[in-house]
């Protein structure tokens, strides 16, 4: 049997449900506030570059610069900077709610990893010592997890415009794209390095979260479309009522009780039913 590297990782915070750091962005927005703060103080900016990445002066022993750049705040116009890490804190909260502590920390923590290496290479390939990685992409990409799981879900933008998830992951892409086509190759290169964490991370979801929203539209036109619709809206009602959002119609175990468990609805069945990670692919389909 053949495991891919997602499904390693899967399996690992399954087991290891407490590995990682609870509240992981707490730390970060932590970091940015303070930094934020110092160098509003500062009369230079001599702290700051203390922190940026250098290729240069990390291989003279600067070794703190690996880590410290993800801390650099990703505006200094305070409004901006309060509105990003507001939702940067919502955002990874609710995120590590449903992936658990454990698969939030590979997460954020695999992505560094790869802006790091990729600072390297890029030092490496245009011999300069400052290429200007951040984890601005970083936790941008935190926006296109969260719309794959939850694509309806509402945020109120500023504070006052709701808006769906997934028209906000839209506007994040042209951030992404805007990035890629202002920079000079292979500088322009850097905000795919979260798309390929995010995908890393979410192609499974983000297959599904497709497969789902293609069998959902072709059954609109069918002549099942009133009848699924009343289930979704009665199962929606029932569960909205009961101690969890998710419950196995196999083994019956629920996302209460089984945090890190994962939970799909197949598009195969009549009716609207839920299934665990274990079932979801091994169940005998309802017909009526």
């Amino acid at each position: 049997m053949k495991y891919s590297p997602m499904s390693i990782i899967e399996r690992f915070c399954q087991k290891h449900p407490n590995f990682g750091i609870p509240n992981l962005m707490m730390y970060v927005i932590g970091g940015n506030i303070l930094v934020y703060l110092l160098v509003m103080m500062s009369p230079n900016n001599n702290f700051l570059y203390a922190l940026y990445f250098n290729w240069d002066l990390i291989l003279q022993g600067q070794v703190w610069r690996l880590i410290t750049y993800i801390f650099i705040p990703p505006t200094w116009s305070l409004f901006s900077f309060l509105i990003s890490l507001y939702f940067y804190y919502i955002i990874a909260k609710i995120l590590e709610m449903a992936w658990g502590t454990a698969k939030f920390s590979f997460y954020y923590f695999f992505g560094v990893i790869l802006t790091t290496l990729y600072g390297i290479i890029i030092s490496l390939a245009m011999d300069a010592s400052y290429v200007g990685i951040s984890s601005y992409y970083l936790n941008l990409s935190l926006f296109f997890a969260y719309a794959t799981l939850f694509p309806d879900n509402i945020v109120l933008l500023f504070f006052i415009i709701p808006i769906k998830m997934k028209y906000l992951a839209l506007f994040d892409g042209i951030l992404f794209i805007a990035g890629i086509l202002s920079n000079p190759f292979p500088l322009n290169l850097f905000p795919l390095v979260p798309i390929l964490n995010y995908l890393i991370f979410c192609y499974g979801d983000l297959r599904y979260a497709i497969k789902v929203n293609v069998s959902f539209n072709k059954m609109k036109y069918s002549k099942s479309a009133s009848h699924f619709r009343q289930e979704t809206r009665k199962t929606e009602k029932q569960q909205s009522n009961a101690p969890y959002r998710h419950k196995c119609a196999v083994c019956g175990r629920t996302d209460a009780e089984y945090p890190h468990l994962q939970f799909r609805y197949c598009s195969k069945c009549a009716g609207y039913h839920c299934f665990c990670e274990d079932h979801i692919n091994n169940h005998i389909h309802f017909t009526e």
